[in-house]
């Protein structure tokens, strides 16, 4: 059984919100930046999934993100993302998108009025 003081969880809990180093930081954290910032940062990251992606002259990755959009502000931002999203420039270094898709969206008004957008972003390397 493990057990920690509150200083080591007060230490490990400024760990956490330390933000990696650039150089430490992989391609899929400059997506989801990219991404949270297509969404005017009002979504709230519920998911992100990547797995490798090959084809017989390319290779990358395949990311799939999940975001929920609470209240009448985060909504309408969910929209431009929604809107934004397919023809967006991203700028992942040494990486190219060569695609992005929303792949579902969904609206639930009770209790509080959200709408959770599932995004389809292709990686691939730029050689």
């Amino acid at each position: 059984m493990l057990f920690e003081t509150k200083s080591s969880l007060r230490q490990h809990a400024a760990i956490r919100r330390t933000p990696l180093r650039p150089a430490l930081r992989g391609p899929w954290a400059h997506l989801l930046d990219q991404v949270m910032a297509l969404g005017e940062g009002r979504g709230e990251l519920l998911r992100h999934a990547e797995r490798p992606w090959a084809s017989a002259t390319f290779s990358g990755s395949r990311h799939a993100i999940a975001l929920a959009f609470a209240d009448g502000p985060a909504m309408a931002a969910a929209e431009n993302l929604i809107a934004a999203l397919p023809d967006h420039e991203f700028d992942v270094p040494g990486h190219l998108v060569a695609d992005a898709a929303v792949v579902a969206v969904e609206q639930c008004l009770a209790p509080v009025p959200t709408l959770t957008v599932e995004l389809e972003v292709l990686l691939l390397e730029d050689l």
